[in-house]
């Protein structure tokens, strides 16, 4: 199999998009000789939070000289993002080799009921890469929700709750509480658990989960004291969200010194040097600052907006936005247009599920009719329109960030080698799915 028939064949499933369900997951991992059961995980779900937790725990035992597995998704600018070796991407010649393992494992068993989606086939790769290179621990990031995602066929040492908040409704629920108990899911008995989710509604079902599969559980309280290992320290991810992530991840790290031993000096180092695009990442373009956040729902768009308060008082940005259709803009909109200074440019995301710029650039003017809005065909463009701001914000995708990211200079625009950000788009359907069971 060539590289380009390996990209060819990822994307070929792409028209089976979401179905939850472990069935198909379980049985990927009995054909590949369960590459999962030689492996250490921990377990990371959340609305928002998940990547940038993933990213403080994996920093932190990689400083402590553990050999760090890191699964997690979308990927901004490359497919290999997603799978990652103490921080190194999946090389393309590695990618090629798996699937084309995958893919014959996939040819032993024809007899497929419902054909396996690109995130169970990914998720299998990922589970043979890192059984293959020996990893010492995985840090294992959900795809979506967490009860029936494909990540669940893990038994992990620890799983860790960042935060509940309303996306994807259409296939975890429309209530605060319905998504916990999706995301509380990856619970397992006896297993250690840890949640940042202090609302009332989200935490009692996290609370009535753990309890019902006898999962020894630890919330961190709204008014809890830092860490001593974590107080006083500049973390590299602004934001009060970021240190609560990382006060999540050192809550679980510490729990679990019995079984990995780490060294307070390397929880410090690993905290400060934990890296993870697109979070309130600051760019000077010349005079100009440019700050890329992948926000795309109202918590963390409600997050990012205090951020920007503390990290540039007295100023509000120019925004550069585009939105997938199947988020609210209404919701992410009335929280974010007050926080910026009243001029913005949307785009198109580079998605089947991309808003229209026309239809956003009039929620934009329903919202706030004074607002100065243009569209453009793309972030280059629009960064142009915005060339004479002092501070400008691309916001509103995690699809648009790697767009950012290129269109900035900070990535390489050649990502035909590894299907670019096209091979997000294998992720979801189109439509929602019919009622969940």
């Amino acid at each position: 199999m060539s590289h380009h028939e390996a990209i060819q064949f990822l994307q070929g499933l792409k028209p089976f998009g979401v179905r939850p369900g472990l069935e198909r997951i379980r049985r990927l991992v009995e054909l590949a000789g369960h590459p999962e059961r030689g492996l250490r995980f921990l377990h990371v779900a959340g609305t928002n939070g998940k990547g940038s937790t993933c990213a403080f725990l994996e920093s932190i035992y990689r400083e402590a000289g553990y050999r760090t597995g890191l699964f997690t998704s979308p990927h901004l600018v490359r497919f290999g993002e997603r799978i990652q070796l103490n921080r190194c991407l999946l090389a393309d010649e590695a990618l090629t080799g798996l699937v084309c393992e995958v893919r014959s494992l996939l040819g032993r068993c024809p007899d497929w009921e419902e054909s396996p989606t690109f995130f169970e086939v990914v998720t299998l790769m990922a589970l043979i890469h890192f059984a293959r290179a020996g990893c010492d621990l995985v840090i294992w990031e959900t795809g979506l929700g967490g009860r029936l995602d494909a990540t669940n066929v893990v038994m992990p040492l620890a799983t860790l709750i960042t935060s509940i908040g309303l996306d994807h409704e259409a296939w975890l629920g429309s209530t605060l509480g319905g998504i916990a108990r999706e995301k509380a899911g990856i619970f397992k008995p006896g297993v250690p658990a840890f949640s940042a989710v202090t609302d009332p509604e989200p935490r009692s079902v996290i609370e009535e989960v753990a309890r019902g599969v006898g999962a020894p559980l630890r919330v961190l309280e709204a008014g809890d004291p830092e860490p001593a290992l974590l107080a006083g320290l500049e973390l590299p991810l602004p934001g009060a969200h970021q240190r609560r992530n990382a006060a999540l991840a050192l809550a679980a790290v510490e729990a679990l010194r019995p079984v990995i031993p780490v060294s307070g000096e390397a929880i410090r180092r690993g905290l400060a040097e934990a890296r993870w695009a697109g979070r309130l990442q600051i760019v000077q373009r010349g005079r100009a600052r440019v700050v890329i956040d992948g926000a795309h729902n109202e918590e963390g768009v409600v997050a990012l907006c205090a951020a920007l308060r503390t990290a540039f008082p007295g100023e509000r940005p120019a925004f550069l936005m585009g939105i997938l259709r199947d988020k609210s803009a209404e919701r992410i909109l009335t929280h974010l247009l007050p926080a910026c200074r009243g001029r913005g440019v949307v785009v198109p995301v580079q998605s089947d599920r991309s808003m229209d710029p026309a239809d956003l650039a009039q929620r934009c003017r329903d919202v706030d009719p004074r607002i100065e809005i243009q569209t453009a065909p793309n972030v280059a463009a629009g960064l142009g329109l915005l060339a004479e701001e002092p501070l400008v914000l691309i916001t509103g995708s995690l699809y648009l960030v790697g767009e950012g990211l290129e269109a900035l200079g900070l990535a390489d625009s050649e990502t035909a080698g590894q299907g670019g950000r096209s091979l997000n788009e294998t992720h979801f359907p189109l439509s929602p799915p019919g009622p969940r069971s």
